[in-house]
């Protein structure tokens, strides 16, 4: 009899160490203000904390290793833009705004014309203005406010830096006799989130994106890698439309977003990528989340072979329920959440495992892939981090023992 396996992976980012972290603070910036001019001697050490990340991995239990998001320049240990502004490094046409630069207006939508505010005027933030501006009440705001703009055509200009990303990786897979690993990328729906002065609609912005970032996806696949697709945009900009929408605009607001990632994927086999989805990382109430049920059916529309999204999360953990209902497409698996990056209590294996069954018990224990919420990297303190990840790997083991009989 074949002993079950259940497997386990992580969202993306992971903790940086201090070396790395001090390196990165330590390179030169471009003349356009924001773009990390990376050594030889940096990418000798990002290498090397590609390779110890991966073996602790593997020591925590997870199976479906990644980079960590390392090769993603950072200059603090918790810059939570990190996913996101690696991007404005990678892709031409960006430029930094006068330091001065009022901040945007808030806009307004309207029935059939649904249009995303600025980020401090989210709906969740407004109703919770006490505590986002209390310092002591814990709650942590996500992307800060000042970033590039698109000022003129979108091109990639990051070649040599994801041939560095593959290169750590393949070397770090092969040092732990691994062979198959996953890098993030961001979609193009996430990336146009930015202001944009060049192209004559949102449409357009985030098509333009799709075909700059199109290069870097099939990069990541041509090394013999898994692409895994950041997009926070199809469920968390439900709170940055104001008034709130009705379901059905939302649903079509989103169509683009969907279109532009298959667009971009076109070629790629199903089976090396997948896609992330959530609700947004930082530390926050989180009162007005669109529920999961209301889109999914979108999210099965990528043409990935997985699907990453939040299920440990208190305000999305009990969303477990929707699958019963959900036709899940043939060779599609499930990678929920089952530790949380939005708490810093560890959760116990048991409670990891039950989770896990959950879904098993649903799709089938061959179809879950057992994960985070988000990544974990500056959103909880390493030490912390790390324990979540022995955590979910006890508590894979644990399940595949139950469910193994």
């Amino acid at each position: 009899m074949t002993e079950l396996t259940i497997q386990t992976t992580t969202a993306g980012s992971l903790p940086r160490s201090p070396e790395l972290v001090a390196a990165t603070q330590a390179l030169d910036v471009a003349e356009d203000g924001f773009t990390l001019i990376r050594t030889p001697e940096y990418d000798r050490l990002a290498a090397a904390a590609v390779t110890d990340l991966v073996q602790r991995q593997v020591d925590a239990g997870i199976t479906i290793v990644g980079d960590g998001e390392h090769g993603k320049a950072m200059t603090t240990a918790h810059d939570f833009g990190a996913w996101w502004s690696y991007s404005f490094q990678r892709v031409g046409g960006m430029s930094l705004p006068p330091a001065d630069a009022p901040m945007p207006e808030p806009v307004r939508s309207e029935p059939g014309k649904v249009r995303l505010t600025s980020m401090n005027d989210r709906r969740d933030w407004v109703a919770f203005a006490e505590a986002y501006g209390d310092p002591t009440s814990g709650v942590l705001l996500g992307e800060p406010p000042y970033w590039p703009i698109t000022t003129g055509d979108l091109t990639y200009r990051g070649h040599d830096a994801v041939a560095a990303d593959t290169a750590h990786l393949r070397g770090a897979l092969d040092a732990a006799g691994l062979t198959d690993g996953f890098i993030t990328s961001l979609a193009p729906g996430s990336a146009a989130r930015v202001g944009n002065a060049r192209y004559g609609s949102e449409e357009e912005h985030i098509w333009a994106w799709a075909e700059a970032m199109r290069e870097e996806y099939r990069a990541i696949v041509d090394a013999g890698l898994t692409l895994q697709i950041d997009d926070p945009s199809l469920a968390e900009s439900w709170d940055q439309i104001n008034p709130e929408p009705s379901v059905a605009d939302y649903r079509a607001f989103l169509r683009t977003r969907i279109d532009a990632i298959n667009h971009a994927i076109e070629g790629l086999p199903r089976e090396k990528v997948r896609i992330h989805v959530c609700w947004g990382s930082w530390h926050g109430p989180h009162t007005t989340d669109l529920e999961f049920r209301h889109i999914v059916d979108l999210v099965l529309q990528i043409n990935a072979g997985d699907i990453s999204f939040e299920a440990g999360n208190v305000r999305h953990e009990h969303e477990w329920k929707i699958w019963r209902d959900v036709d899940l497409p043939a060779g599609t698996r499930l990678l929920p959440g089952v530790v949380s990056h939005a708490t810093n209590v560890v959760e116990h294996p048991e409670l990891v495992a039950d989770r896990i069954e959950r879904f098993a018990g649903i799709v089938g224990p061959e179809n879950v892939v057992a994960s985070t919420d988000c990544g974990l990297g500056g959103r909880v303190h390493p030490q912390i981090a790390w324990a979540k990840l022995r955590s979910l790997g006890d508590g894979a083991r644990l399940a595949a023992q139950r469910l193994g009989g």
